[in-house]
């Protein structure tokens, strides 16, 4: 891949409560931060890694401020409300790609055709588990295959990072450093080259179904593999949908015994620990201890 490749930002996981998603990964062994709130009706509580990725559990918190939102063109909360409509209010609907120029990124999502909809800038306040608060603002730039609505892929600028030391929101008891792998699955996974192609800001190399980015991986696999590999039963999506994320932690001896401790019913793949999706964690969780 290029130097142009675009890095992982971070994974939205849609839920139906924050409450039941911040109880589901405490018990996972994560450190979970303080509830965010959006200008637009969604709301989050986030799970940060030392290698500056993170997971946004993502609720809708008011109803009526969401749907002025879609009304005005919110192409954030539009894709949110799209992805449960048809597929529930747990899952994992969206990867967020890091960027210097979420502009650059729209005009190159609309020259392909690629383009969900309009940018979207905003700010929230955010608040480390110390209760010391600051402003982060950000700029969107969204990218989707036509008439797609399972998943979909965007470029984050942030425009001012809140001036906070996340340190202790990254100590996880589970060991986890960050985000080594993020596999989707798809019926034809070539077809979804030129969407991911296109948001990662890099070429697919040699007809591969995984794309390299700088700080992780992005696989696509046919269900059957998918199945084959985590032992995770798959539907048959014709589009792009994500269906897990792997994990990078210090010590897999120490990951299982907390979730044997927590009652976190797990599954051994290889050198994969596998959690399979529940309420509050929409994709599958894979524990993959690195040296």
């Amino acid at each position: 891949m290029t130097s142009t490749t675009h890095p992982l930002d971070h994974l939205v996981l849609p839920t139906a409560s924050l409450a039941v998603a911040r109880a589901r990964l405490t018990s996972l062994g994560f450190i979970v931060a303080p509830t965010g709130i959006h200008p637009f009706g969604t709301e989050n509580c986030c799970v940060f890694f030392a290698d500056d990725t993170y997971l946004e559990p993502l609720a809708v918190g008011d109803e009526h401020a969401a749907a002025s939102a879609i009304a005005g063109g919110n192409v954030f909360v539009a894709r949110d409300r799209l992805y449960r409509a048809k597929l529930g209010d747990e899952g994992f609907s969206a990867v967020v790609l890091g960027t210097g120029n979420a502009g650059a990124d729209h005009a190159r999502f609309a020259e392909a055709g690629l383009s969900a909809g309009d940018m979207l800038s905003f700010s929230r306040a955010f608040t480390d588990v110390s209760g010391k608060s600051d402003m982060a603002s950000f700029k969107l730039a969204f990218g989707a295959g036509p008439g797609a609505t399972d998943a979909f892929l965007f470029a984050c600028e942030r425009i001012n990072a809140p001036k906070i030391d996340r340190t202790a929101l990254q100590a996880h008891a589970n060991g986890v450093t960050g985000i080594a792998e993020i596999v989707a699955i798809s019926d034809i996974p070539s077809a979804q080259a030129k969407l991911i192609s296109t948001a990662i800001g890099a070429k697919q190399e040699n007809g591969t179904v995984f794309f390299d980015l700088p700080n992780t991986r992005l696989s696509v696999l046919e269900p059957a593999a998918f199945a084959a590999r985590f032992g995770i039963a798959a539907g048959a999506p014709t589009e792009l949908r994500f269906a897990a994320v792997v994990f990078s932690v210090r010590n897999a001896a120490a990951a299982t015994s907390l979730l044997a401790a927590n009652a976190i019913k797990y599954d051994i793949a290889g050198n994969d620990i596998v959690v399979q999706p529940a309420s509050g964690q929409g994709a599958a969780f894979i524990f993959r201890e690195t040296k």
